[in-house]
């Protein structure tokens, strides 16, 4: 999820200032993704920049709230309305890692992979304490943020369970830099039989 449109998202609900968005988007992603006041702040004057959103006049606190515009609302519209594509997320820093470990001299795999899986069980057992913690009709979208990492975790220790079978059956090119990666290699395959 974006800021910009997590941003324009709240200020649907009507006008708030800086602070109150970010309290805002804690609220509604169960702290799960916590928001620095600079990203807020950043994104507000992008927001106001491109005529998404408009600063209204200070209160007499100093506080300037923001409201959406029309051309706001469009953007929120379509971004609701557009699916989230595979190519529009992140690269899979994991992913990524295990790749260069099989492939770096004197990485254990094998170890990089238990390491990975063991913080991953912690996490997910993190997350569904937290799924059970309350089960109020407010905290909805909490607990949908919350279902999604559970569910990503979950695919992530299939993942890597995935992993380790190929890394049993992988068979390190003779002289190349995984022949010493910690993958498993025949003599060791042998000696388990």
């Amino acid at each position: 999820m974006s800021i910009r449109h997590g941003l324009l998202a709240l200020l649907e609900r009507g006008q708030m200032y800086g602070y109150q968005l970010r309290a805002a988007f804690e609220e509604s992603t169960g702290s799960t993704w916590p928001l620095n006041i600079g990203q807020v702040y950043t994104t507000l004057s992008r927001l106001e920049r491109d005529g998404l959103v408009r600063s209204l006049p200070e209160s007499e606190a100093g506080q300037r709230p923001y409201e959406i515009t029309d051309a706001g609302r469009a953007d929120l519209t379509l971004w609701f309305a557009t699916p989230i594509s595979r190519t529009d997320r992140p690269r899979d820093e994991l992913a990524i890692k295990l790749a260069l470990a099989l492939t770096t001299p004197g990485v254990d795999v094998r170890s990089v992979v238990q390491n990975q899986r063991s913080a991953t069980m912690r996490t997910l057992q993190e997350l569904t304490r937290l799924k059970y913690a309350s089960d109020r009709p407010e905290d909805l979208p909490w607990r949908l943020v919350l279902d999604a990492m559970v569910f990503q975790a979950e695919a992530e220790v299939r993942w890597l369970d995935h992993c380790e079978t190929s890394l049993v059956r992988y068979r390190p090119p003779a002289g190349g830099p995984a022949a010493t990666s910690g993958a498993v290699d025949r003599t060791d395959e042998e000696a388990r039989r």
